[in-house]
């Protein structure tokens, strides 16, 4: 099974349209982990805006002694 992932991808590089394609991927995988990364980034502004939110409306409640 190994042979036949290793024998796939080859490190051949006398094939242009081959490494063009290689070279389009990786591009292609570079962008979306960058958009990855911006989304995180926004999500967790999000998440931290809404839990601010959530904190400044809700009454805080004394705690009783026991």
């Amino acid at each position: 099974m190994a042979k036949a992932l290793l024998g796939y991808v080859t490190s051949d590089l006398r094939d242009p349209r081959q490494a063009a394609d290689n070279a389009r991927l990786r591009a292609r995988v570079r962008e979306l982990e960058a958009l990855v990364l911006l989304l995180t980034e926004e999500n967790d502004k999000l998440v931290a805006a809404r839990a601010a939110e959530l904190l400044e409306s809700a009454p805080l409640q004394e705690m009783q002694p026991a």
